[in-house]
Formats: C-alpha cells, structure tokens, sequence
C-alpha cells in the first residue's frame, strides 16, 4: 500500500517526491497568530491555546479540544504532543490537524482551521513552523514507515485495528507508509534481512511482541547487521496478546495511543542481547525466563480462551504445587546491591529528554559484534562461577520493565545501561510467601521483596538439570529445553520512545 493510496491528506499527483526541509523560524516571529476578529492561536508553554468567541455557541468545546479555563469556554488548548500537523492553503486558510482524546484510551484525528482575514504568508508561515517545532522537538517529522501486519496474532484482529485507530493518526500526521501483511511464520524475518534500510526511518510492527523479535533477528542476518540495527528504529503497535514493548515505549496498550507515540517518538539505544544455544546465535530484546513466567505463558496456550486469566491460573497451580525447576547458573555480575541499583537507576532517570540520537552509524560491513564470553559450548570463563540452584521457582532476564500491563518485574531496567537486569526466586517458599511476592509485581513492590534476588548483569550461563524436559521462553517464544548462554550488547538496536532514555514505567 503506498502513501498516495493510504493518505487522505495528499494528492496522488505529487508523487513521493520528499518534501522539502522549511526554512528556520524566526527567533522574531511571534507567539500569537490572528486569525479572525475574535479568533487567535497563541503558542503556550505546553500547548497551543485557540481563543475564539464563537465557542461560546458550540458548548463549551471545538472540535473536542479541552477547556483551558472553566470559567473562559473561549478560551481552549490542544497539547503540543497531540498536534500532528499544520499548513497554510494558497488562499490563506490555515489547518491544524491534532489527535483529539475521545476516551481515555482512544484518539482519533481532528481538524481546526481558519481563513485568514489578512493574509501574511511569511508571517503565518513562519509560525506554522514554529507551532510544528514545538509539537516535535527532536522527533523527526514526516517519518518513513515500513508497517508489517500480522493478521494473526492475538485474536486476529491487526488488520482492522491498523485501519481503524493507527492508519489515521499516521496519514493526518503525513507519515509516508508502505504497509505489508505478514503470511508465514519467520514472514517479518525475511522481510527484515532484505529490506531497504536506508528507504525507512521506522518499521512499526503492528502485532505482539513476535514480529518485532523477528525483525530484530532478520536485521541481525544481514551482512550489515551493525548498520542496519542502529540506522533502523523498531516500534511496536499492540495488536496482539502480548504487547509489552509497547507498554514500555509507548507508555500505553491502545492502539491509537501507541499510533501517536510513534509518530513523536525519539530514536533511542536499546541493549540486545545475543543467545547461544546449541549451534544457533538468536538476537532477545526482551526477557529470558525458565520456571514459573515461562510455564504461565507457554504452558497454558491451550487456555488462550481464558484471555489473562490463563497467567493467573498458571500462576497459582504451580505455586501451590510448590514447583521447582533445578539448574545450574553462572553470572557476571555488575551491580549485586538493590541500593547500588536503585541509584544507577534514579541518575539515569533525571535526566532531560535527549536532544538527539549521538551514536555513529556502523561501517556498511559491520555485521554482528563479536562474543566477548564465547558460546555456550565454549568452556565456561575463569571469572564465572557455577552455582548450583536445586529450589529454583523462578528465573527471569529482562531488559524492559513491563511484560505485561500489570507485571513491572523489572522496575530498574534501563534500555541502554549496558546490563540485563536478573530475577531470582526460590521455589520452595511457604505458599503464602510465594503468593505474596507475586501479588507484589502488580503493586510496584516487587524490588522490595527480601525473596527477590534482584541483580544487573552482562552475561550469564543457565544449565537445567533433573528435568527430562521443560519450557524456556526468549521474548514470549519457546525454544529447546537445554543449556544457554547470554551476553548483552549495549546500544546494539534502536527503538522511539518518549523520552528518549528510560521506560514508562514506575521504576525504583
């Protein structure tokens, strides 16, 4: 689908041809916009502010936008981050194109415009500009998309989720689309390791978190693994059972939400990490787990009739059971204290917005770094000790805070600390204890927790042992039940998100 069939906004005549880049405002150009006798757009601190008499005859509300002051209905704002673009037609009329919140959960484009009663081109050029500055900052406008759809994640419903509450927000924001259905799986594999790289800014997944897993492994295929992982930014908008990248990028699991996120997104570092097991090399972006998570979700596939409910129920009939899953593990370890974690965390968090993504772009034959600790069928490192852990009830590696909408299991993640940060609890605890320390996830204080072995790592060695056969899940997706290896590699993959360097999440 290209844009000309996918837009609205633009006329097919015009092509693809890139629109060119418009000047710098003017430092002199002011803050308020006359746009009527009784009308005029003004430039906020955080939003734009219209201030009209004649909403006085529409109930208080324009165009759903919010009411500024309750006791002024003329006067109403539209958050930068919610406008989506603004231009001038040649017979002066000026239109503001916004995402307006019909619900908590939903947005959906509107439209305000105004024909000018003197037309100063330069001038309401110029602030046009300025206002479209200030909607995007560092987040580069008019973003190139590659949108790969899974018709059939989840309950199958991507295709008319994308074109009911993503497909708009993208077209009145003047993204360039070319959307694409995936039809097999390891389809978004393929498509990744021949894309066009240098042809996109983005590519949104419009799925759960297995195609973007699979994106990042079809980039890691390529001869220019490097390049392609850095130049490319992945993004996820949930249309499927599991859409924890959203939730931690996007701040949000609605659809339309996330469709607005992306457009303003920053590009941002993200650690990824390399797993070997037996001859294979995969890329995680995600979590590692064995025990109780991956049972809970792989387990239960057969109750996806359940919805979240077959978590839930996962959950409590092995931890009655008192289930354990023995093994092996080495660690190297970087940060082993709560305390010492709490505060690389909290440095990293009060930090502004970044301005910028400042990594170089790899050479054009970079493929994937080296392993800096081997493979798993190397010898284990000198420096690494094998501990044996025979009451294992749960181990869990991630490198996102949210697995799910109520599940923060890792509130001190960082996308680009270099480190995956390691969960470990003991399956032999009293089943009150157990139920306490899972309720706990869902109330943030699941790092508090004195049964939670909570440490930041860059690599790490699990061996099962005394199980026959078991479940291992690498983001959501099971793999051979047998030893593996894991090493982080930091800044290797680039996402949008928000602020351009930590979660949305509740950290510590």
């Amino acid at each position: 689908m290209t844009m000309a069939e996918d837009d609205p906004f633009k006329d097919p005549a015009l092509g693809t041809t890139e629109t060119p880049q418009p000047p710098e405002p003017s430092t002199n150009v002011p803050d308020t916009l006359a746009v009527g006798r009784n009308a005029s757009l003004t430039l906020g601190q955080d939003s734009l502010v219209v201030l009209d008499e004649a909403l006085l005859d529409n109930n208080g509300g324009c165009c759903g936008i919010s009411s500024l002051y309750s006791k002024n209905k003329t006067t109403r704002s539209i958050p930068f981050f919610n406008i989506l673009w603004a231009e001038q037609s040649e017979d002066g009329e000026i239109t503001i194109q916004y995402a307006h919140a019909v619900s908590k959960q939903v947005v959906r484009p509107a439209i305000i415009s105004y024909t000018l009663d003197k037309t100063d081109n330069r001038t309401t050029h110029l602030w046009i500009e300025k206002l479209l500055d200030r909607a995007y900052g560092a987040s580069k406008r008019e973003k190139r998309v590659k949108v790969l759809i899974n018709p059939f994640g989840g309950q199958g419903g991507a295709v008319k989720i994308y074109h009911k509450h993503i497909a708009p927000i993208f077209a009145a924001a003047r993204c360039e689309l070319d959307v694409e259905k995936t039809t097999h799986n390891g389809h978004a594999v393929e498509i990744a390791q021949g894309l066009d790289v240098d042809a996109y800014d983005v590519i949104a997944c419009c799925s759960g978190d297995g195609i973007p897993h699979e994106v990042w492994n079809g980039l890691g295929k390529r001869h220019d693994a490097a390049r392609a992982l850095v130049k490319t930014a992945i993004a996820q908008l949930p249309c499927g059972s599991g859409n924890g990248m959203s939730l931690n990028f996007n701040g949000t699991d609605s659809p339309s939400l996330a469709a607005l996120a992306v457009v303003k997104g920053l590009r941002t570092p993200l650690d990824l990490t390399s797993i070997t097991q037996g001859d294979q090399r995969t890329l995680s972006f995600m979590s590692q787990s064995v025990g109780l998570v991956a049972e809970c979700d792989l387990a239960t596939e057969n109750l996806r009739w359940m919805g979240s409910a077959r978590f839930t129920w996962g959950t409590l009939t092995r931890v009655l059971r008192k289930t354990i899953y023995p093994a092996d593990i080495a660690i190297k370890v970087e940060y082993s204290d709560k305390e010492a974690i709490r505060q690389v965390y909290r440095t990293e968090a009060g930090k502004p917005p970044r301005s910028h993504d400042d990594r170089e772009i790899p050479a054009a034959d970079a493929g994937l770094p080296p392993l800096q600790h081997g493979t798993i069928n190397d010898p284990l490192p000198s420096s690494w000790e094998l501990v044996p852990h025979d009451k294992l009830g749960n181990f869990y590696a991630g490198n996102m805070a949210y697995m799910s909408p109520d599940a923060n299991f890792f509130p001190a993640s960082l996308p680009n600390d270099g480190c995956i940060d390691v969960v470990r609890v003991r399956g032999d605890l009293k089943r009150h204890t157990a139920i306490a320390t899972l309720l706990a996830v869902a109330e943030n204080k699941f790092f508090e927790q004195p049964t939670v072995d909570y440490q930041k790592v860059t690599a790490y060695r699990f061996i099962p042992k005394n199980q026959a056969d078991g479940y291992i899940s690498i983001d959501g997706e099971r793999v051979p039940f047998e030893p593996f290896q894991v090493e982080v590699h930091r800044g290797l993959g680039t996402v949008l998100s928000k602020t351009g360097h930590i979660y949305e999440a509740k950290g510590v």
